[in-house]
C-alpha cells in the first residue's frame, strides 16, 4: 500500500504533466480563447480528484456507481481535459485537437459521457443545482457514488448558486462536495472591486454546510479533506484558495490571461519554466 506521501508525489507529478499538456493545448488553439488563468487555477484540484479521490472505470464509462464531476465554471476546461487525459478517458492525440474543427474538446464541456465527460456547462451558476439532483438521484437510488461540483468565485455572484447552496442541506447531502476555486478574480476583473465574497466559508457554513478552507495548490490539503468521511446529513464545501494563471510567470495573477491567445513568446517561455521545475 502506498504511503501518503507517495500518494501525493504522485497527484503533483500528475499536475505537473497536466500544465505542460494544456500549455501544449493552447498553442494548438491558436488565436482561440482558452480561458487559460481559471484552467491553471484548478489544476491541483482537478489532479486530486481523478489522480486519487473519485470511483472510476474508463474502461466503463457508463458504470453506474462511478463518481460525478460537474465543471460548473464550464469554461476552465484545460484543468479538466487534461486530467481526463491522465486517467485514460482522452488520448494525447485527440488533446492536440482541442479547438480545432470537428474536435469534441470544446471551449466548454460538452457532455460525452465515453470520453469521460459528464455534463455539458456554458452559462454559469448552474453546475450546483445539476449537482443537486444528481445527488439526490444517488441517494434515491441507494447508490454510493458522490458528486463534486467545481465552481468558480466569481462564478458565486449568480443567484442561482445560492439557492442551490440552501437547497443541498435542507436534502441532507451528505454525497455532496462543492469546491469553490477561489482565485480571486473573474472576467472583467478583481472580484473585490466588482461583488466581493467576502468570508466564504462562513458564508456556506451559515447555510448549513461543512465548510473546510484549503490552499487549492497544496496537494497535501486537498488529499487529506477530500478523503475525509462524509457528514451525516451535510454537504461539504470546500473554499481553495488558488492563483489565477497558476504555474507560469506571464499569467499568475494576471487577469488579461482570463481568455487571452497564447503567443509563441508565452508558449516558449512556459516550456523553460516546466523544465526548470
Amino acid at each position: 500500500m502506498e504511503s501518503r506521501e507517495q500518494v501525493i508525489r504522485k497527484i503533483e507529478e500528475m499536475a505537473g504533466r497536466m500544465r505542460r499538456n494544456a500549455l501544449e493545448m493552447a498553442s494548438v488553439a491558436g488565436v482561440g480563447s482558452t480561458h487559460f488563468g481559471g484552467g491553471m487555477s484548478m489544476v491541483e484540484i482537478t489532479a486530486t480528484l481523478y489522480g486519487q479521490i473519485m470511483n472510476l472505470d474508463p474502461a466503463d464509462p457508463e458504470w453506474a456507481d462511478r463518481d460525478r464531476f460537474i465543471l460548473s465554471k464550464g469554461h476552465s476546461v484545460l484543468g479538466y481535459y487534461t486530467a481526463l487525459a491522465e486517467v485514460g478517458y482522452i488520448s494525447q492525440e485527440e488533446l492536440l485537437q482541442y479547438g480545432q474543427h470537428g474536435s469534441f474538446l470544446h471551449g466548454h464541456a460538452i457532455m460525452n459521457r465515453e470520453k469521460g465527460i459528464e455534463f455539458s456547462n456554458g452559462s454559469l451558476g448552474m453546475g450546483l443545482a445539476l449537482g443537486i439532483g444528481v445527488a439526490v438521484s444517488g441517494i434515491k437510488q441507494e447508490k454510493n457514488y458522490r458528486v463534486y461540483v467545481l465552481l468558480g468565485d466569481g462564478e458565486c455572484n449568480e443567484g442561482s448558486v445560492w439557492e442551490a447552496a440552501m437547497a443541498a442541506p435542507n436534502y441532507k447531502l451528505n454525497n455532496l462536495v462543492a469546491i469553490i476555486d477561489r482565485n480571486n478574480f473573474q472576467q472583467t476583473g478583481a472580484n473585490q472591486d466588482i461583488m466581493s465574497l467576502g468570508d466564504a466559508a462562513a458564508k456556506w457554513k451559515a447555510f448549513g454546510w461543512e465548510t473546510a478552507e484549503v490552499d487549492g495548490h497544496n496537494v497535501g490539503e486537498m488529499y487529506d479533506v477530500l478523503s475525509q468521511e462524509s457528514s451525516d446529513e451535510k454537504p461539504l464545501a470546500i473554499i481553495a484558495h488558488t492563483i489565477k494563471g497558476k504555474g507560469f510567470s506571464f499569467s499568475e495573477n494576471n487577469n488579461e490571461f482570463h481568455h487571452a491567445a497564447l503567443s509563441k513568446d508565452h508558449y516558449e517561455t512556459g516550456l523553460q519554466e516546466i523544465s526548470e521545475k
